[in-house]
């Protein structure tokens, strides 16, 4: 469930084939991007080697719009490439109903859907854990939020780096 960058990132995880992390096996990406090294295929491109996903995944978003539209701009492309190539189902405007009996129950545009599931994985937004702040700031310390704990809409490693440097900088 979610499918912003860390719905996208657990799914590419999930659809791994060669029990390595991406780029850590040099071959297999290669072969999974038919990327002839030998060039002996005019512009070094050959047929890509699909690899089958050693599970079914659903990337699954509450939002009507294109699954994965948040994601970077010269990024998303290839999260979402990747994921097709290992059969990823992408679904958009889905509401949650139930998860039971080895089924999660959801609704695409208006009828329900029961998915064959054995897990279920969210990832599906966060919100600001600021409950230390009170205590803190009685307590006559200096408190600075940042990143996520300040603000979660939007938030992206970027944002919580620029934070920081930000904050570092004015200490």
């Amino acid at each position: 469930m979610g499918a912003g960058g860390i719905g996208f990132d657990v799914a590419e995880y999930l659809t791994h084939t060669n029990g390595h992390a991406e780029g850590e096996n040099l071959a297999a990406f290669l072969a999974e991007w038919g990327v002839d090294t030998d060039m002996v295929v005019p512009g070094g491109l050959k047929k890509s080697e699909e690899s089958a996903a050693p599970r079914t995944v659903y990337l699954l978003q509450r939002k009507s719009s294109k699954v994965g539209e948040g994601l970077g701009k010269t990024t998303g492309w290839i999260h979402r490439t990747t994921l097709k190539k290992r059969g990823v189902t992408m679904m958009a405007g889905v509401g949650y109903e139930r998860v039971e009996d080895g089924k999660l129950t959801v609704s695409v545009g208006g009828e329900q859907r029961a998915l064959d599931v054995d897990s279920v994985i969210v990832c599906a937004g966060q919100e600001p854990l600021t409950e230390l702040r009170a205590g803190l700031e009685a307590a006559g310390l200096p408190v600075h939020l940042i990143g996520g704990a300040r603000e979660t809409n939007g938030l992206d490693a970027k944002i919580a780096i620029r934070d920081g440097i930000e904050l570092a900088a004015k200490l």
